[in-house]
């Protein structure tokens, strides 16, 4: 779980504290809102890997607040509904309302922290090593390897890490903030760190070739997408 953001929200002081302690063991990073206001802000200020969300809010329950963050700000975080309710109608609203898993209370904490990084992994689509393919450009996981063209192309390990979020994200825009927190965590280098390995990456994937791939959109982000056609 390393570098993981996750933002938990839990009206249970005791219940929260336990979880964020574990969590932050497990090498994730965690923000804690105790109602959905504070969340409100926080998802509209912060990228997140994951949320774990209770039910049970003070004001507007959890379900509320799953389908806000689908419907109106249209993200795809994944979504773990933690709460004592176990009913059948209970999981089924949940996951009606956007939530993509469902942990009853009292539960394990390894359980928890097990379904966090099965839904990051789906999410990130890294449940098998399959080929990243963008045109003429390929990455290989299990061998860490990358062609464009046929040929073999050599990248440095942060550079390779770029352009696995960016053919794993494509043809989507991928911000710079998600960018340095998938690769660093809260410990971002200084602020031309990204710049130079981004620089190292086109110079790799596009200058030998014709037509270019990594896009830099100012003031949004970047992305691989397959050449415009007229």
């Amino acid at each position: 779980m390393k570098n993981l953001s996750v933002l938990l929200v839990e009206d249970h002081r005791q219940l929260a504290q336990t979880v964020v302690e574990f969590l932050e063991q497990e090498g994730a990073l965690v923000d804690y809102a105790s109602d959905t206001t504070l969340a409100r802000t926080l998802v509209q200020e912060h990228h997140y890997d994951i949320l774990v969300l209770d039910v049970m809010l003070p004001g507007e329950d959890g379900y509320s607040f799953c389908q806000y963050l689908r419907k109106e700000l249209a993200l795809d975080t994944p979504v773990i509904f933690m709460t004592a309710r176990d009913q059948l109608d209970d999981k089924l609203e949940g996951f009606a309302r956007g939530g993509d898993d469902y942990i009853v209370k009292p539960f394990a904490l390894p359980e928890l922290v097990a379904r966090v990084q099965a839904l990051v992994r789906r999410e990130r689509r890294e449940v098998a090593p399959n080929l990243l393919t963008v045109a003429d450009l390929q990455l290989d996981p299990a061998r860490q390897e990358v062609r464009r063209g046929g040929q073999l192309l050599k990248l440095s390990p942060t550079a390779f890490r770029i352009l696995r979020i960016l053919m794993r994200e494509s043809p989507k825009v991928v911000s710079r903030e998600q960018l340095e927190h998938e690769l660093w965590g809260d410990l971002v280098p200084d602020s031309d760190a990204l710049r130079s390995h981004l620089y190292n990456l086109r110079k790799a994937v596009d200058k030998p070739f014709e037509h270019a791939l990594l896009e830099t959109l100012p003031g949004v982000g970047f992305s691989i997408r397959p050449p415009r056609t007229a």
